[in-house]
């Protein structure tokens, strides 16, 4: 089978949303060490590899919105799409405490063939589709973990960010804490975004109103669970444009 570094769902769907998934996959492609970065299988299914449970909730998400969908068919250790080229955390060798064995001897050669091959095709095909129609509004899609090694456990139950552009994402914070079961975090557990993110490249760009949205992975590990976030999420989001105007 032919590998295909993305996904893409509901082209065709015609609302402003378009939902996208950076870090969906745990997946490593045949031409990366022969599918391997020499990780125990334990450690590709951690946070370390991909957002768990990030891709099926983005999904639902889509589908709720009637909007289109992207998402990655690599892992974030392969190379990481939510970062800018020149970012030097776009191909970790070690994160969270764990090497990364086919990231080790990865020099400037290999980087060019994970960017030639993963990671300039997705933002190609994303950036198409955010030019689809000239109100569109972005919702990027992460999940995070509980708990790093050595740290405190995280207590939000889902962390909104934003940077530059803030008309979406405090509208949506703030709706989310009318909310009475959860803990709703801003620019928690990270703080913003990163120059030549995903959302510098193809929102804070072009001045699309845009979300990062964080949801602790601990509640979307079932399928049933990312089905029901997705379901949950998508009037909020709605409502929350609707407040802001955008």
């Amino acid at each position: 089978m032919t590998y295909h570094p993305f996904e893409i769902e509901g082209a065709d769907r015609p609302a402003r949303w378009l939902v996208t998934c950076d870090h969906a996959a745990n997946t490593v492609p045949p031409f990366v060490n022969g599918g391997t970065l020499g990780l125990a299988e334990g450690d590709m299914m951690r946070h370390i590899a991909y957002d768990v449970g990030a891709l099926g909730m983005a999904r639902e998400l889509a589908r709720q919105l009637n909007a289109p969908f992207i998402a990655t068919n690599f892992s974030r250790l392969v190379i990481d799409p939510n970062r800018g080229e020149d970012d030097p955390t776009l191909l970790m060798k070690l994160y969270d405490g764990t090497i990364i064995p086919g990231n080790r001897h990865a020099g400037a050669e290999e980087l060019e063939l994970r960017l030639n091959r993963c990671y300039r095709p997705y933002h190609t095909a994303l950036a198409e589709l955010a030019a689809r129609r000239p109100d569109t509004i972005i919702v990027s899609v992460h999940s995070f973990t509980r708990q790093l090694q050595g740290r405190p456990p995280r207590p939000w139950h889902v962390g909104v960010l934003y940077a530059a552009d803030e008309r979406l994402s405090r509208p949506l914070a703030t709706r989310l804490r009318e909310e009475p079961d959860l803990c709703i975090g801003e620019n928690e557990p990270y703080g913003g975004h990163l120059p030549g993110d995903a959302i510098a490249r193809h929102a804070i760009a072009y001045e699309r109103p845009n979300v990062l949205l964080e949801v602790r992975n601990d509640l979307i590990e079932e399928d049933a669970d990312q089905v029901a976030w997705g379901r949950r999420l998508a009037p909020l989001l709605q409502e929350a444009a609707e407040r802001a105007g955008v």
